[in-house]
């Protein structure tokens, strides 16, 4: 074996006192049991509702992922509404159907309609940004 593969190999290797965290607790509950806890922890995950009742102000806090992309529910919820009111997809897919077989007739009513259609896309897309908690100024 050659030395970088040796090196490599070794690499791959963790010992266990080198793991960044320990390994998980499993805990089998009954259904009522379960129920409760679900019940009890309210919008905060499981395990840190189970670490707060175990550990209660010693519990130590865990590092934010920042997985979460909705920076603001309320806005986030009035994009999804606003979506499932309009019929903006289906009148664009329309359109492009249109387009496709060259029957759209190029009128001023229809021109209007495509700068309104434009409009509420760049509508939505600046409210599900501020959602996600992002500029809508900033990229394309």
């Amino acid at each position: 074996m050659t030395h970088l593969s040796q090196n490599f190999n070794a690499l791959g290797t963790v010992k266990a006192a080198e793991k960044k965290y320990p390994p998980p607790f499993s805990l089998r509950l009954t259904h009522e049991e379960r129920a409760r806890l679900d019940t009890e922890r309210g919008s905060k995950p499981l395990s840190v509702h189970i670490r707060e009742r175990l550990f209660g102000d010693d519990a130590s806090p865990r590092k934010k992922s920042g997985n979460s992309p909705v920076g603001d529910r309320e806005a986030l919820g009035r994009v999804l509404g606003a979506l499932g009111q309009s019929r903006l997809s289906s009148n664009l897919n329309q359109l492009a159907k249109a387009v496709n077989t060259g029957s759209l007739p190029v009128t001023p009513e229809t021109e209007a309609d495509l700068k309104e259609a434009c409009r509420e896309v760049s509508d939505l897309r600046a409210e599900l940004l501020r959602a996600l908690g992002k500029s809508p100024e900033g990229g394309p």
